[in-house]
């Protein structure tokens, strides 16, 4: 299961990680949202203990989301060592995602 990021906890879980992180930016108005989050789920699942899978919500937590100049969503960042490694935007197959994170491994 995706962890639920916000404005108070991104810092800890995100930019802190030991870990590759895939953060989710998503809101609930949004249909290729939707189209997304069961393929992120999937990932979360499949990379657990190797990877952090995360999604934040843009409307609730407008800080990360302007620092990181989200504009279009779904967006999906890639952090490794507390720095952006990739970027996504846009709804795309799990196999795009999947190869994003296996180069961070």
């Amino acid at each position: 299961m995706a962890i639920e990021l916000t404005d108070s906890n991104f810092e800890e879980l995100v930019l802190k990680s030991d870990k590759p992180v895939l953060v989710d930016f998503w809101a609930e108005w949004c249909g290729p949202c939707r189209m997304v989050a069961p393929i992120v789920s999937e990932i979360s699942t499949e990379y657990e203990g190797k990877a952090i899978v995360g999604k934040l919500d843009v409307d609730s937590n407008p800080e990360v989301a302007t620092k990181f100049g989200i504009r279009n969503i779904p967006t999906i960042l890639f952090f490794k060592d507390g720095e952006v490694a990739d970027k996504q935007v846009g709804a795309v197959p799990k196999s795009v995602l999947a190869s994003k994170i296996d180069s961070l491994l």
